[in-house]
């Protein structure tokens, strides 16, 4: 047997926060258990729909065998009413982390393993993450490349496990929602902005199996984006690993007060003006460093 379903859900209503876009400064309205100020927890609004969340998933058909999340720490707040009533391990998988646009200061990255651990006792110690994105960001299409790798290697490593797993959940965020549903179903809209998947918070989207079918993998380590990231054929409706149908796309119905804060992208969402994000573009596709060799006072925008 190989795994059949994918359940994807967006993290619930979280709290706020703001970045200083010449800077990259962080500032957050609520103080994040990780004393991270871009890693904000849910709003009491985002807790409430995550025990709905809950009630809701321990309904569901067919179960939940395993728990992937980004590691941000809204992502397993979220997940974290289910977990309680389960006791399921959650594998914290940066490469279905949150987007960031392209930059050049580094965005901060989620809580250590151990930090997360000692918040959430159930988080995996030895899981190992497939992809760890570029810390200055990235552009859409190459969130498309690290979301598909970072999906190929979580199929793959479902599909020749011990025990066979035939379901999993993996909570995100708001584009990276968007995105994976374009990997797994293998299409990709003319352009970037049209509202296919719904990633309102707290929603549940559903994806079943079309046929069997794994990509190889030779590497199993950790991949860094920003020395490169293996290229999958997912495009042109093939999707990742023999393909996959949305069967519920957003679904709130469970959640008290429906649908809510949806998203869609708008362009690139650089911190970097037309012509440097070009140039920046450009020398990550060619390999190199995309940071300013000299060290100045603060970034070059």
């Amino acid at each position: 047997m190989v795994l059949e379903v994918i359940y994807v859900v967006r993290h619930g209503f979280r709290s706020s926060w703001v970045v200083d876009p010449e800077t990259g400064l962080y500032r957050s309205s609520v103080r994040s258990p990780t004393n991270i100020p871009s890693d904000p927890p849910l709003s009491g609004h985002g807790v409430e729909q995550s025990k709905q969340l809950a009630a809701y998933l321990l309904e569901l058909q067919p179960p939940v065998d395993k728990v992937y999340s980004s590691p941000y720490y809204r992502c397993l707040q979220t997940l974290e009413p289910y977990i309680k009533e389960t006791s399921m391990e959650i594998r914290g998988e940066h490469g279905i982390g949150e987007w960031y646009g392209t930059a050049l200061f580094d965005h901060p990255s989620p809580a250590p393993t151990d930090t997360l651990r000692k918040l959430f006792p159930t988080y995996s110690k030895g899981h190992i993450s497939a992809i760890i994105p570029t810390p200055t960001g990235e552009s859409i299409e190459q969130l498309y490349d690290r979301t598909a790798y970072a999906l190929a290697r979580i199929i793959a490593q479902l599909d020749n496990e011990e025990g066979q797993p035939k379901t999993v959940i993996l909570c995100t965020h708001a584009a990276t929602l968007i995105t994976m549903g374009r990997v797994l179903t293998g299409h990709l809209p003319e352009q970037h902005e049209e509202e296919d998947f719904k990633p309102f918070t707290c929603s549940l989207s559903k994806f079943i199996r079309r046929r069997e079918g794994s990509d190889k993998f030779e590497f199993t380590g950790t991949v860094r984006a920003e020395e490169g990231i293996p290229k999958i054929d997912w495009r042109n409706g093939r999707g990742i690993g023999g393909g996959w149908d949305c069967t519920a796309n957003g679904d709130c119905s469970f959640l008290k007060d429906g649908e809510e804060r949806g998203w869609r992208f708008s362009g690139d969402e650089s911190f970097l003006p037309p012509q440097e994000r070009e140039l920046v573009l450009d020398v990550r596709e060619r390999g190199g460093s995309n940071r300013p060799r000299e060290q100045n006072s603060g970034p070059r925008l």
